[in-house]
């Protein structure tokens, strides 16, 4: 069994090891941190772009349809009825604004969708909470063997930071 960088897990690693191993998994966590805020942002734009699409077909609907279908529906329900033609052109106008209000009710249910969506703020609060986490955390103390002495351990960090 080895660890994510190659070695064996029981195998002592130097410092520098440590820091670049860790520095390499920070990375990692804050990449997909940020990937994950930008796949919850989509979302929430993808939600809003549906209920403005919505809206607008609501408009459209309403404008481009009530000449054609309104005399269609209306003559429609005169033959079949006999009844006044102003009474059939009323009939096919409430159909007309009744498919519309359908169309904006889906419209304001996906738009109240899209404003309750807290991708962003899902994402920064498991940030915040890593970040804790992070800081409270203290490092293991070290072993020393009879053969290690503070000098050669100074020195040798002095030898590899210069």
């Amino acid at each position: 069994m080895s660890a994510p960088d190659g070695n064996p897990v029981g195998a002592e690693r130097s410092i520098g090891q440590l820091f670049a191993s860790a520095t390499t998994e920070m990375s990692a966590l804050v990449h997909d941190e940020i990937a994950l805020a930008k796949a919850q942002l989509k979302q929430d734009v993808k939600r809003g772009a549906v209920g403005g699409g919505a809206f607008a077909a609501a408009g459209a609907v309403l404008i481009f349809s009530l000449p054609m279908l309104s005399f269609a529906l209306a003559y429609g329900i005169r033959t079949w009825s006999d009844w006044n033609l102003a009474v059939c052109f009323l009939l096919s106008f409430a159909a007309n604004v009744l498919v519309a209000g359908l169309l904006a009710l889906i419209g304001v249910v996906f738009a109240k969708k899209a404003k309750k969506g807290k991708g962003p703020q899902k994402t920064a609060a498991s940030v915040k909470e890593t970040a804790a986490v992070l800081q409270n955390v203290k490092p293991h103390p070290r072993q020393l063997n009879g053969t290690d002495r503070v000098g050669e351990s100074a020195e040798a960090v002095a030898r590899s930071s210069s």
